[in-house]
C-alpha cells in the first residue's frame, strides 16, 4: 500500500502541479535531508500513472470463442482488441480510423480515433461492431458504414467492458460442503421447531399441536433455533451451547468529536484460556417424539462443531469437529437410528492443524467420495477418501509442494481445479500456479507456467483462460492459454514501463539465502534508493510481520512499494518470509508452534548476513525494524531477544503478550491451556532485556489487538528504568502507526536513530 500523503509531500505538489516528477538522484551525505524527504514523499507520485498494458479485463462472447478488451494508454489513448479464442489471433477490434472518421460525420464534431470511449461493446458474426457512443447505439460495418440504431431498453443491463455497469466478479472458490437447510420447517412441510424457554417444541402444521422435545435447556445451556432436518424429515439435529466467558475490553476515548469529555467503549474481546462456548449436537426421533443420544467420546472438548449433512437416504448426518487447542480436527459421522458415532476423518497432528487456512472438505453423495485436505505427509495436499468407512482411497496430489486452495470441484469429470505453490521446479515456492488433477491423481496438469505469480479469469465455459504473471521485478505478461493442457493460444500483453524507468526506478531485487538448518531456502527482497551508490554504506530496515496465518513478501509487481519511499531517506529497507510462516512444508510452518517469540529470526539473521557479503553497502552494524499488529510484537522482540543485531524499533499496535490478544489466533499457535511458554515469550515479561532504540505507537481504541498490551509494555518499561519513545493516538484503531503522522514519526526516529542526523535539518 502506498505511504500515506503527509503535509511536506501536499506542499511538494503544489510545487509540481502536474508536470512530469523530476528525477534528481540522492547524494552522498543528503541522507534524512529535506531533498531526501521530498525525494520520499514525490516517490508514489512520480511512478503513479507510469505502466501500460499491465492488465487485461476480458468481456467474453457467450460461447466462449471470442474475447475483447481496451487498452488504456499513455495521454487518454485507447485501443481496443479482439481475440479469436480458437485460432489464437489477436487483433484490433475494429478499424479505429475509419470508425472515428464515421462517428464524426456523425456527430457533426471532430472524433479523435486514438480516444475512442465506447461503452456496451459486442461483436456479431458477420464483423460488425456494435457499441453506444455519447449516449447513442450505433451498428459499424465491416464496410465501414455506420448506422445508428435504437437504444436498448432502459431496463437493459450494460454489457460490460470499462465503461459498462455490470458488476465483475470471479467464480466463488469451491468452500465444500454446504450445511442442510437451516429453518424450523421440515423437508416435507408438515413439522416445524421452535425454541420456548430455550427448550426445543415440536409443532404439527395441522392442527397446531405442540410437543415437547428437550427439557434440559437452560439459559447457560439453551438450545439454539436452529436446527438440520433429515430429508426424509423423520429426524433432526439441533445444537445445544453452554455460555462461555464473558470477556469485556474497556477503553477510553480520550478526545471524542461529539461531546467534551471522554467516553468508555466496551466490546466483546475473548482471549486466550477463557471458557469457549461450547456447542454439542443433539439427535431427536420425530416419530417416537425422543432424543436419540449420541455417543459423546469423539466430540468431548469442541472449539467448534460445524458443516452439518445429511445423507440423501437419511440414514446419518455428518460435522466437522474442531478440538480445543487445534491439535484434532475429525469428519465424524452419527447413525441416525442408534446415535453411533465413528469419525471417519480423525486428523491428530503433533502440533497443530491450521484450521483457518488448510481446511477443505468435500462430501460427494453420489460416490460416497470425500476430498479432505492434509498435511499429514508434511505438505498440504488433498485426498480421496472413502466416505463409508474412511478408508483413503488415494492421494489426490502429492509432491514437495502445497495446494493453496481448491477453487472447483468437477465430480461429473472427476476433476479438481486447484492453486498450488512450489509446483514448478526451479521458480520461487510462494508463486501461486493453477492446475487441475483427476480425483484418482493421474492427469496434472499444471496450467499455468510462466514464472512468476499468477492470477487467471476463465472463459464461460472453462476452455480457455487469461493468464496474468508476475514478479516484483518482472513486469506482468498476460496470455491466452487453453485450459485442456495449458497451452499457449497467444500472448495478449506485455506490460510498459519506459515511462517508469524514465523516473529513475529500479525494481526491488528479490535474494534467496539458507535458513537456520543450513537447507531450506528463505526468501525476501531487497529495495535500495533510486540514488543507490554501491561504494556507500546505507542502514538496513526490516519490514517485519511474522504471523503463521500467511506469507509476507510481496511477489507480484508494482510500480510503487511502500519500503521504497522509506529507502529514499537513505536506507536500504528489506521484507523476509522466515521459518514459521505459511505457505511452505508443514515443517517450515511448525517453527511457530508454541513459539511465536522464535519470529524466524534466526531465518532473518543469517538472510540479512548473507545479502550484506553479497552487497557490503549493506551496514549490519545499523539494522532498525519495524512492524505491526503481530509485526508489532516482533519489532519490539527484536530487541529484547536480538539486541546485538537490532539498534532500533518501531512497534506499532503489537500483540506484546500472547495472553492479551484475541483467543482464535493465538491459541491456534500457542495452543491450549495456556502454559508458561505464553509468559516466558511475553514482551512484558522480557522488557528488562531492552537494548537500543525504541518508538511505541498504539491507538487508543483498537478493537483488534487490546491496546493496553502495548501500555503494559510501557509499564514494565517503566519499572526496569528504560528509554523509550511513546504515541497514542487519540480515537484510533487498530494500524493507527501507518497513519501520516505515524509514518513520518517512523521515518523520523529511523533518520534520528540509524542516519545520526535531525531529520530535515539541512
Amino acid at each position: 500500500m502506498p505511504a500515506h500523503p503527509n503535509t511536506s509531500r501536499v506542499a511538494w505538489l503544489l510545487v509540481v502541479g502536474l508536470a512530469p516528477w523530476p528525477f534528481a538522484p540522492a547524494r552522498a551525505g543528503d541522507e534524512g535531508s529535506k531533498a531526501a524527504y521530498a525525494r520520499a514523499d514525490g516517490l508514489y507520485e512520480s511512478t503513479r500513472d507510469t505502466v501500460f498494458r499491465a492488465s487485461v479485463r476480458p468481456e467474453w462472447s457467450g460461447d466462449g470463442r471470442r474475447l475483447w478488451y481496451r487498452n488504456d494508454l499513455a495521454d487518454g489513448v485507447k485501443e481496443y482488441i479482439l481475440v479469436d479464442v480458437t485460432k489464437g489471433e489477436r487483433k484490433p477490434a475494429f478499424d479505429h480510423a475509419r470508425l472515428a472518421e464515421a462517428l464524426a460525420k456523425a456527430a457533426g464534431k471532430p472524433v479523435d480515433a486514438t480516444k475512442l470511449a465506447l461503452d456496451r461493446l459486442a461483436f456479431a458474426e458477420d464483423g460488425a461492431t456494435t457499441f453506444a457512443f455519447e449516449g447513442k447505439s450505433y451498428r459499424f460495418e465491416p464496410s465501414g458504414e455506420l448506422k445508428e440504431e435504437p437504444a436498448p431498453p432502459a431496463d437493459r443491463p450494460a454489457s460490460g467492458g470499462p465503461d459498462g455497469d455490470r458488476r465483475r466478479r470471479r467464480p466463488r472458490p469451491d468452500e465444500g460442503t454446504k450445511e442442510s437447510p437451516r429453518g424450523e420447517d421440515s423437508p416435507d412441510g408438515k413439522l416445524s421447531i421452535l425454541v420456548r424457554d430455550h427448550n426445543l417444541i415440536l409443532r404439527e402444521k395441522d392442527g397446531g399441536r405442540e410437543t415437547p422435545m428437550s427439557f434440559e435447556g437452560s439459559d447457560v445451556d439453551a438450545y439454539e433455533p436452529r436446527v438440520y432436518w433429515s430429508p426424509d424429515s423423520k429426524r433432526f439435529v439441533a445444537l445445544r451451547t453452554r455460555k462461555g466467558s464473558d470477556r469485556k475490553v474497556s477503553m477510553v476515548a480520550s478526545s471524542p468529536k461529539d461531546q467534551l469529555q471522554p467516553k468508555l467503549i466496551t466490546h466483546d474481546y475473548m482471549k486466550p484460556g477463557d471458557q469457549v462456548p461450547v456447542s454439542k449436537p443433539h439427535l431427536f426421533d420425530v416419530e417416537a417424539r425422543k432424543e436419540v443420544p449420541i455417543d459423546p467420546d469423539l466430540a468431548p472438548n469442541p472449539w467448534s462443531v460445524e458443516g452439518f449433512a445429511w445423507d440423501a437416504d437419511s440414514s446419518r448426518f455428518s460435522f466437522l469437529y474442531n478440538q480445543r487447542g487445534h491439535q484434532v480436527m475429525k469428519l465424524i459421522a452419527v447413525d441416525a437410528k442408534t446415535g453411533a458415532a465413528r469419525a471417519i476423518v480423525d486428523e491428530r497432528p503433533e502440533t497443530f492443524f491450521c484450521y483457518s487456512s488448510k481446511l477443505f472438505e468435500r462430501r460427494m453423495e453420489k460416490s460416497k467420495e470425500l476430498i479432505w485436505m492434509s498435511e499429514r505427509d508434511g505438505w498440504n495436499h488433498l485426498y480421496l477418501i472413502d466416505l463409508a468407512d474412511g478408508r483413503v482411497k488415494n492421494p489426490i496430489t502429492r509432491g514437495e509442494w502445497v495446494v493453496l486452495g481448491v477453487d472447483r470441484v468437477d465430480e461429473e469429470k472427476r476433476q479438481v481445479w486447484f492453486r498450488a505453490g512450489g509446483i514448478r521446479a526451479g521458480q520461487d515456492p510462494y508463486h501461486v500456479h493453477f492446475a487441475r488433477v483427476d480425483f484418482d491423481g493421474n492427469n496434472l496438469v499444471v496450467l499455468t507456467a510462466g514464472d512468476g505469480t499468477h492470477e487467471v479469469e476463465f472463459s464461460p465455459d472453462r476452455e480457455s483462460f487469461v493468464d496474468t504473471y508476475s514478479r516484483v521485478d518482472l513486469p506482468p505478461a498476460i496470455e491466452l492459454r487453453r485450459s485442456a493442457d495449458g497451452s499457449l493460444a497467444c500472448e495478449l500483453e506485455r506490460a510498459d514501463v519506459s515511462r517508469l524507468e524514465a523516473t529513475g526506478w529500479k525494481p526491488p531485487q528479490r535474494f534467496v539465502a539458507k535458513g537456520r538448518d543450513g537447507e531450506t531456502d528463505i526468501h525476501g527482497i531487497i529495495c535500495r534508493p533510486r540514488g543507490y551508490q554501491a561504494d556507500a554504506k546505507y542502514p538496513v530496515i526490516e519490514a517485519i510481520y511474522a504471523g503463521p496465518q500467511g506469507s509476507f513478501v510481496p511477489r507480484r509487481f508494482a510500480p510503487h512499494h511502500r519500503h521504497q519511499t522509506l529507502a529514499e531517506l537513505g536506507f536500504i529497507v528489506v521484507q523476509v518470509d522466515g521459518m514459521g510462516t505459511n505457505d511452505r512444508s508443514k515443517a517450515f510452518h511448525d517453527v511457530c508452534w508454541k513459539n511465536l517469540g522464535d519470529a524466524g529470526f534466526p531465518d532473518r539473521i543469517l538472510w540479512m548476513k548473507a545479502a550484506a557479503e553479497r552487497d557490503p553497502a549493506m551496514d549490519l552494524s545499523r539494522v532498525g525494524v519495524f512492524g505491526g499488529s503481530a509485526g508489532g510484537q516482533n519489532a519490539l522482540g527484536a530487541l529484547l531477544f536480538h539486541g546485538d543485531f537490532y539498534k532500533a524499533a518501531v512497534a506499532d499496535c503489537g500483540c506484546h503478550d500472547n495472553r492479551m490478544d484475541k483467543i482464535w489466533w493465538n491459541e491456534q499457535w500457542m495452543g491450549w491451556p495456556v502454559g508458561p511458554h505464553y509468559a516466558e515469550q511475553s514482551n512484558v515479561t522480557n522488557a528488562h532485556k531492552l537494548t537500543g532504540k525504541l518508538l511505541l505507537t498504539v491507538g487508543e481504541l483498537d478493537r483488534n489487538v487490546d491496546p493496553a498490551s502495548t501500555m503494559q509494555v510501557v509499564d514494565a518499561l517503566i519499572k526496569a528504568d528504560k528509554d523509550f519513545d511513546l504515541v497514542v493516538f487519540p480515537n484510533s484503531d487498530h494500524g493507527a502507526g501507518e497513519s501520516p503522522y505515524g509514518d513520518r514519526r517512523r521515518r523520523d526516529f529511523f533518520v534520528r536513530h540509524l542516519l545520526g542526523v535531525e531529520p530535515r535539518s539541512r
